[in-house]
């Protein structure tokens, strides 16, 4: 990988995480994949969650914008903001207990969400 693509791969992940952060700012996030593909996903929860440790760890729902092989087209990601090697990054979680839990808090708060409106 040239250094310019590394730089502009690690000046994208940075802009994903301050964009994914900004409660106003709801644009697309650009991910590279394990292969360095640029990929485009939309934005649908921010779900932050408190450990036993008391420790924060932000987890985000993206839907990817295209398709991608393996995910069905109403299926979404949950991914995790990590710190790594001194910077932040949105790493792709594959705990399934992990998914599933986040997954679940999203629904949750869609109901109550719901619930609220009427």
């Amino acid at each position: 990988m040239t250094s310019s693509k590394h730089e502009r791969e690690r000046d994208d992940a940075k802009r994903a995480v301050a964009q994914l952060l900004d409660d106003n700012d709801c644009d697309n996030v650009f991910l590279y994949d394990e292969y360095g593909k640029r990929v485009e996903f939309e934005q649908v929860a921010l779900i932050p969650r408190e450990d036993d440790d008391g420790e924060i760890t932000v987890y985000c729902i993206l839907k990817p914008v295209e398709r991608m092989p393996g995910v069905g087209d109403d299926e979404a990601l949950v991914f995790a903001v990590q710190e790594i090697d001194d910077e932040d990054a949105v790493i792709l979680v594959d705990d399934d207990d992990v998914v599933d839990s986040i997954f679940a808090e999203y629904y949750e708060l869609l109901k109550c969400d719901k619930d609220g409106a009427e």
